[in-house]
Formats: structure tokens, C-alpha cells, sequence
């Protein structure tokens, strides 16, 4: 990535959004720009968990202002990602089609551990580089992540159903502080967070962090107050102190801190609970307030993404494959073969799109196998349920999907991919996938350097596959697989002709 190239993270979090531009200037982001609006979207959520049609429009509201100011950068300038409450709401298609739309760009639903893992990214590239073993906290209005790392490289992950907007409309529903509500809110707290113990033993770590809202919102209060040793610094005497002044005022709207912004205060009650819940049962002293935050992390992966070598993509897809036990040799050759083919069938295509496009079915070629760990019956349906359940750092909820979607595909009847038979590109990489697994089928490197194959640009004229003379008698096996597989696209709309190479 080019010096001075200008990078936008937009994240959509469940009670903000926020919008951080930056420029990238010898190695370093440096901000340019941050917005942010109090969506409030969690708040939103019914009991069925579908958002209603006002936060939906609160979004949307946002979104489009946010695209306005991002509308000359360009796709690989931009990552939009969107949290717990996306994750929750069962109606987020039809928020995400018209978002989507409003801000020009994909919007990813990324995983509670991959909300973690930016997160961590985020605050340790905005603090000194040390060698300690840190422990980063961020509560968010719907769920609270929790990382223990050292340098760059996050090793424990979680994210867990608890934050600021969740607590705050359960547990101070009125908006009146008692002590009596801080009791059951930080005992709810520990009940939920008490899994944790088992993973983030106190000592673990050599000093604690806390990124974002609530923590952000509690260290400048606590500055403001000086009741703080540092900068930044909270301890548990200021939570004690801030958890007293909140139920001397009894209602949110009684409440004069300074220092306590007025979007903050409706969700003040459930994130301190929540904080001091965090305290008790980590055994933590004091927690440093970081800088550095989600969009941070969003940022850095832009850039990571950018090469092979450091896309984490790259290193999680080699660590699935191992833990599920793909054969590398087989996943190399199936890979080289659909990499041949569809290169064929994408001249027209953006390099940007088309490296996009390879790099997906190169990960497709590489797990296409790894349900055969299962039971080899069906394995291809094995392959895509894990893939649709897996915590796979780098990747969106809706990338995995899109990866188990091609697995699902890779053989069988296709009828079960209905819904993408639309989506052209989609289409061009499965039938890429399709044929390479036929090729090599005997697990040895297939002779395909003759074979063409072309694509119709809408489905009605599907594919065609040339082929030299003779090319049949030497591989049968391989032509009667062939034949298969014409009887299977029949059945689409897109259909797939053999034909014989002129003389």
C-alpha cells in the first residue's frame, strides 16, 4: 500500500457508530478525520430479536452520511464492520441491503473472537511496543471482549453476551440508580462473565487495558474528578466512588458529573456494573484506558490484507487445514487446476476483484476436504458446517459462508445452492471448483494445459468446455466424470457444454 494512502474503518457498533479516517504515512496511521453518532441501535432489539424499524432508520440516518463524506475512496480503502447487535438481529438482511447501499461499501458481521482480535489490534499498535503480557478489556453496548496478548499477536480470545445497553435496559430500566439495582446488575454480570475465570487467571497478564466506551467514559470522568493516581488510570476506589455519586442522584437524569457526556448517561448504570464486575472477578487493581479501539484494529487489517503474507486470512485457513487433517498435496493440485480454469473465465475483471475472486477459491481448494475428518459420507456437507461455525481469525461471518457455500458445492447435486445460481461470479468459481475436483479425482496432477473453458455472461448459455481430440480416450475415467457433471448444471440455469476441439 502506497505512503499517503487515505483509509477509512467504519464501525457499527451497538450503541455507536463511528467513522475513523486516516492516512497512511511511513508505516504509521495517522488520523485524519473521526465521527461519531449515538445510534443506540441495541436498544432497538425486541424479545424475538428483530431490529425495529426505528433503529433501523437511526442506522441508515448514519450510513448515509458516513457514505456521503467516504464517496471518492475506493473499496480497498475502506472496512466497514458490524458487531453484537448484527449478530443478534434476526431481521440484519434486511438493515444490511439498504445500509449496504447507503455507504457504498460491503458491510462484514464479523464473529464475537474477530470483534476481539481487531480489537486487540487496534489498542496495541496505539500503545509503546513492550514485551508485557497485556490484558485488554472492551465493553461494548451489547457484548463484552476480553484478550490476553503480547507484542501484536492476540492468544486468548472471547467475547461474551454483556455490555452497556444490555445492562443498562435490564437491570436501571427507568433510568433510577439504586444499590440494591448494582447489586443484581454486577451479580447478573459475574454470573455471565464467570466462565472467564477459567481461561483469564489473574496473573496471566503484566498490566490491564480497556478500550472504547464505557471504559473511555469512566476514565474521563474519574480525570475530571481527580480521583485518579494517572492519566487514564481507573482503580477500584473510583468505581467505588463513581458507583456512589450515580445512586446519590437515583435518576439518569439527575445526574450532573463532569466530565459525563449527555449520550453516555442512559447507558452509564449497565457499563459501570458491568466494569466493576470485570474488577472483581479478574482480581484486577487498576485498568489503563487505551486509545486504541475496534475501527484501530479495522484499519490495521486494510493494510494486512493488502499481501498474502500478512493477510491473517492466509495463516488461519493453514491452521483449519491441519486441524482437520486435509491432505496438502491433494488441496495443492485441485487448487492449481481450478486457479487454471477460472482464470479462463475472468479476463474482464478488475485486478483488485479478480485477485479477490483467486484468493477465495485458493482457500475453497485448500478446505474442500476437511469434513472427510468427520466421516467421508457427505463430507462436503461436513466441510461446510464447520466452516459456518468456526471462529476463523480475519474472517467475516459472511466470507466463512461464502468459503462453506463453495465446499458445500464442490460436488453433489447442485439444486442446494439455489439461492446463488444469480450470482455469476459465485457461479464461475464453483463450476472452476467442480471441474478441478473431477481433474484430479485419481489424486495425481491432471493433464488440463489443453482444456478451455467460457462462460456466457447471464446464465441462459452457461458454460462450454473445449477439448483436444482424443483428450476422452486417454482420461475415460475423467470423461465419464465429465459427462456427470453435464447431467448435473442441466438442472441449473446455467448448464455446461462439452465440446471437441477443431482440427
Amino acid at each position: 500500500m502506497q505512503p499517503g494512502t487515505r483509509l477509512a474503518a467504519v464501525d457499527l457498533g451497538s450503541n455507536s457508530f463511528r467513522l475513523e479516517i486516516a492516512r497512511l504515512e511511513l508505516g504509521q496511521i495517522q488520523r485524519m478525520e473521526y465521527h461519531k453518532e449515538t445510534v443506540r441501535q441495541g436498544n432497538g432489539l425486541d424479545a424475538d430479536r428483530r431490529l425495529s424499524q426505528d433503529a433501523m432508520q437511526r442506522g441508515w440516518n448514519c450510513l448515509a452520511r458516513f457514505g456521503e463524506r467516504l464517496a471518492s475512496f475506493k473499496p480497498t480503502q475502506v472496512r466497514a464492520v458490524a458487531t453484537q447487535t448484527m449478530r443478534e438481529a434476526r431481521n440484519r438482511e434486511e438493515f444490511l441491503v439498504v445500509a449496504q447501499q447507503l455507504l457504498g461499501f460491503p458491510i462484514d458481521v464479523i464473529s464475537g473472537r474477530e470483534e476481539a482480535r481487531l480489537i486487540y489490534q487496534g489498542v496495541t499498535h496505539l500503545l509503546p511496543q513492550s514485551d508485557e503480557k497485556r490484558l485488554v478489556v472492551d465493553i461494548g453496548g451489547r457484548s463484552t471482549e476480553m484478550i490476553i496478548g503480547q507484542g501484536y499477536s492476540a492468544e486468548t480470545m472471547e467475547s461474551y453476551r454483556i455490555g452497556s445497553v444490555a445492562w443498562s435496559m435490564r437491570y436501571f430500566p427507568d433510568g433510577v440508580f439504586s444499590t440494591h439495582a448494582f447489586e443484581i446488575a454486577e451479580v447478573a454480570a459475574k454470573a455471565v462473565l464467570d466462565e472467564a475465570l477459567s481461561i483469564y487467571v489473574p496473573g496471566r497478564w503484566d498490566a490491564a487495558y480497556g478500550s472504547s466506551g464505557t471504559v473511555g467514559a469512566v476514565a474521563d470522568v474519574l480525570q475530571q474528578a481527580g480521583r485518579v493516581p494517572t492519566e487514564g488510570m481507573i482503580t477500584r476506589e473510583g468505581l467505588d466512588w463513581l458507583r456512589d455519586r450515580l445512586i446519590k442522584a437515583q435518576r439518569v437524569d439527575a445526574v450532573r458529573i463532569e466530565g459525563l457526556k449527555d449520550d453516555r448517561k442512559p447507558v452509564v448504570g449497565g457499563g459501570l456494573a458491568v466494569l466493576r464486575a470485570v474488577f472483581d472477578l479478574l482480581d484486577i487493581e487498576s485498568m489503563q484506558y487505551a486509545r486504541g479501539a475496534l475501527r484501530h484494529g479495522a484499519l490495521c487489517d486494510l493494510i494486512d490484507r493488502e499481501g498474502s503474507q500478512t493477510d491473517v486470512r492466509t495463516s488461519s485457513i493453514e491452521r483449519l487445514a491441519a486441524k482437520f487433517s486435509a491432505d496438502p498435496a491433494q488441496a495443492a493440485r485441485v487448487g492449481r487446476a481450478a486457479a487454471h480454469l477460472l482464470g479462463q473465465l475472468l479476463p474482464r475483471l478488475k485486478k483488485s476483484e479478480r485477485l479477490a475472486c483467486e484468493r477465495q477459491l485458493e482457500w475453497a481448494a485448500r478446505l474442500h476436504e476437511i469434513g472427510s475428518h468427520i466421516s467421508h459420507a457427505d463430507y462436503h456437507k461436513h466441510g461446510a458446517y464447520i466452516l459456518d461455525n468456526a471462529d476463523t481469525p480475519g474472517f467475516s461471518m459472511h466470507e466463512l459462508h461464502d468459503l462453506s457455500q463453495l465446499v458445500l458445492g464442490h460436488r453433489g447435486k447442485l439444486r442446494k445452492l439455489e439461492a446463488r445460481f444469480g450470482d455469476t461470479l459465485f457461479m464461475q468459481q464453483l463450476m472452476a471448483l467442480r471441474l478441478a475436483v473431477v481433474f484430479c479425482h485419481a489424486r495425481q496432477e491432471p493433464n488440463i494445459d489443453d482444456i478451455r473453458i467460457a462462460a456466457s455472461p447471464s446464465p441462459e448459455h452457461g458454460f462450454t468446455l473445449t477439448f483436444r481430440s482424443g483428450w476422452a480416450d486417454a482420461w475415460p475415467q475423467s470423461a465419464h466424470l465429465l459427462r456427470e457433471e453435464v447431467l448435473a448444471w442441466q438442472k441449473t440455469p446455467w448448464g455446461l457444454k462439452l465440446e471437441m476441439a477443431a482440427a
